[in-house]
């Protein structure tokens, strides 16, 4: 057994009479300890997916500081952080077409902006 955050990891065989270590497997227990005497099965919860989007014009050099707050905003949330999208107007792309395929690659169910001054006009796009 193998504490780690969050459970431990137990190295369990697949049949008692093997010899070669091919039969053994890993198994971890979430949310239980060495100390833990309980039997409950670990559960996976899903969460949801969230991206973020910023403008560097926008933001300018209090870029980090939001990225860095869209992150804690997602983790606060329940939110599972997938991506940041960050726009530079200086490139000439659209300035929502990557936004819009990474939150359809990915399935986000949530865009965090640090503020709706980042989409044009302050509107946040019917499409999104």
């Amino acid at each position: 057994m193998f504490e780690v955050p969050g459970g431990i990891f137990e190295l369990r065989s697949y049949d008692d009479e093997s010899t070669d270590g091919a039969g053994f497997y890993l198994e971890f227990q979430g949310r239980r300890t060495l100390d833990d005497r309980s039997h409950e099965e670990a559960s996976v919860k899903y969460r949801p997916t969230a991206i973020g989007y910023l403008r560097t014009d926008v933001s300018g050099l209090n870029q980090l500081r939001d990225q860095s707050q869209i992150r804690s905003a997602a983790e606060c949330l329940g939110y599972d952080f997938a991506d940041m999208v960050i726009y530079d107007p200086k490139f000439g792309r659209p300035p929502l077409a990557r936004l819009k395929a990474q939150a359809t690659r990915l399935d986000a169910e949530a865009v965090i902006v640090p503020a709706a001054e980042h989409f044009e006009g302050g509107l946040i796009p019917d499409t999104l």
